[in-house]
């Protein structure tokens, strides 16, 4: 064709020199030299280097040995097991819920204090002892603390950064309590999702003399913040011991001598005046819809029920095991003085 091969008025043609387009060698140069993407664990802003950044803070803390109480429970802060899906720190809120796991020396990382906060007796004795262990204290708004509470979340102005939950082993958990001499008394959980629930259960447990609260590794809610910030503390004091199955470990305590009562408004054994109270004991709850499952309601030495009035269809999850123990550490009580 006539004209073809000359360039058309105005076009500029540049000689090629040097990488091509399409060619692959774009940014060729700009990579040579650096070696291997590092691995995401050796990345500082990368999750899993954040992970591996706060394991080592924990370890350097607990001091290897450390986590375990004067009175031999082993602390909720160190050793134990470690639930898979709780990899991220927590953040307990709330004046309480703060001082109670200092004073248990869980090793914190971070203590957020309210700008302009109004001091109280509480305030005072968390930036006290964080001071006297060398936590670093930040100063931050309320709208931060907001932020890091999470939605319905109440801080007070105080909130403490703390490491993942380490759990106990149920059957560790059983030979402490028995070499301190006391008669096992523990709660299970069985398809409880509320951490709320989990949180007013382990304050009852401690208020009314429980060692230890079971929960199973599946289904079922674990220690979190919302779980420490419900147990008003008492999350710092009572062990929380997790179960791979729990029906396997019901078997593995029966077999140790401990007597299993399940909790069922349907129960053929009412709970006051209960015969088994003075006996090494462990409560298991359902869930408040479905209650206890088959597998589980199986391995139970006896079905409880608690009376109640005839309007009121159940209770909560959290009440009935705080009503349980109550009896239970009463009539224990009562056979210890007669």
């Amino acid at each position: 064709m006539k004209g073809a091969g000359k360039p058309r008025a105005g076009a500029v043609r540049k000689a090629a020199h040097g990488n091509q387009v399409g060619t692959g060698g774009h940014g060729r140069k700009a990579l040579e030299g650096k070696g291997p993407t590092p691995k995401a664990e050796d990345r500082a802003w990368h999750p899993a280097g954040k992970r591996k950044s706060a394991k080592e803070r924990y370890a350097a803390a607990a001091g290897g040995a450390a986590g375990r109480r004067s009175d031999g429970i082993r602390a909720p802060g160190g050793g134990g097991r470690r639930a898979t899906a709780h990899d991220d720190t927590e953040i307990v809120t709330g004046r309480n819920s703060v001082v109670e796991a200092l004073r248990a020396h869980i090793p914190a990382t971070t203590l957020y204090l309210a700008a302009r906060i109004e001091m109280d007796d509480r305030v005072k004795e968390a930036l006290r002892m964080a001071t006297h262990r060398g936590i670093p204290i930040l100063e931050v708004m309320r709208p931060e603390l907001d932020r890091l509470a999470g939605e319905g979340g109440v801080h007070q102005g105080l909130a403490l950064k703390v490491p993942p939950y380490s759990y106990a082993h149920p059957l560790e958990l059983l030979e402490t309590v028995r070499a301190r001499r006391d008669v096992p008394l523990f709660v299970a959980l069985d398809g409880i999702t509320d951490p709320r629930n989990l949180g007013a259960i382990l304050r009852s447990t401690g208020a009314f003399g429980g060692h230890g609260v079971i929960v199973p590794q599946r289904r079922s809610v674990g220690v979190n913040s919302a779980a420490w910030k419900t147990s008003a503390g008492a999350a710092a004091r009572v062990p929380v011991a997790m179960a791979g199955n729990l029906t396997q470990t019901l078997t593995a305590l029966k077999e140790r001598g401990v007597f299993v009562l399940g909790l069922d408004g349907g129960g053929h054994v009412q709970l006051p005046g209960l015969s088994w109270a003075d006996r090494p004991l462990v409560i298991v709850v359902g869930s408040e819809g479905k209650g206890l499952s088959r597998l589980v309601a199986e391995r139970c030495d006896a079905i409880v029920s608690i009376p109640i009035s005839a309007a009121t269809e159940s209770l909560n999850a959290g009440i009935a095991a705080s009503v349980a123990l109550y009896e239970i550490t009463k009539l224990r009580a009562m056979l210890q003085e007669s």
